[in-house]
């Protein structure tokens, strides 16, 4: 790869795992014995929040994606009739502020930054809320630097996130690589003409039959050293 490439890090279910909140929910639901309703909550809860940022994209109505991540905690919990207290629902919050890294995410971006890429997270969330995150996970010092979309007020996949990546880095398309285990974001960077690696995390997992393809599917991080370092 050239010495100039760039791997741009999607932060939210790449580097940290979104459902380590699954933990928590079944402890707060259980106070009302719905404990088991905890992963499918986890997964709603995650969906509603991206489509909210898609959602308020389209209608060039951005706010801090914790505020998405809030409003759908608040639809999830009437959707499923959950009747989680205020309370709760700040504890869930705070504890969505230090969700836990994925297991290998460690060893494959020290092995990275040994082989001479430069490492950047890029995320939907606030400069603050990811700089704490990945600090508190024991990711940050792997970064060369945190880019937020909350600094041109707009969400992945709009193209002028990925443009405004490559500008704020000084790099060329074809020098930068977005890595993401989503596949809408996959193809928001291959249509601004980003290279993209999709972390396939499950099997089951189907990628959007929408003609733009990775340029590269890996089971997770440390594959992805493999492929790159």
């Amino acid at each position: 790869m050239a010495a100039t490439t760039v791997l741009a890090f999607d932060v939210y279910g790449t580097l940290i795992d979104t459902h380590g909140v699954v933990t928590e929910l079944e402890a707060r639901l259980g106070r009302s014995g719905k404990e088991g309703m905890a992963a499918e909550f986890s997964r709603r809860w995650r969906d509603k929040q991206l489509e909210y940022s898609f959602r308020r994209g389209l209608m060039g109505a951005y706010v801090p994606f914790g505020q998405c991540t809030r409003e759908a905690l608040d639809f999830t919990d009437r959707a499923l009739q959950a009747q989680l207290a205020d309370v709760d629902k700040e504890h869930l919050m705070a504890v969505y502020a230090r969700l836990p890294a994925f297991p290998e995410a460690t060893e494959a971006l020290a092995r990275l930054s040994a082989a001479g890429m430069r490492c950047v997270a890029f995320s939907n969330g606030t400069f603050e809320a990811v700089d704490g995150l990945l600090e508190q996970a024991g990711l940050r010092e792997r970064f060369e630097d945190v880019i937020s979309v909350d600094e041109v007020k707009r969400f992945k996949p709009d193209p002028a996130v990925y443009a405004y990546l490559r500008n704020r880095l000084d790099v060329a398309p074809g020098d930068t690589w977005l890595i993401s285990s989503n596949p809408f974001d996959v193809i928001g960077a291959r249509h601004a003409g980003l290279h993209a690696a999709w972390v396939r995390r499950s099997l089951d997992a189907p990628f959007d039959p929408w003609g733009i393809e990775p340029d590269l599917t890996v089971p997770d991080l440390v594959a992805l050293a493999n492929r790159l370092g």
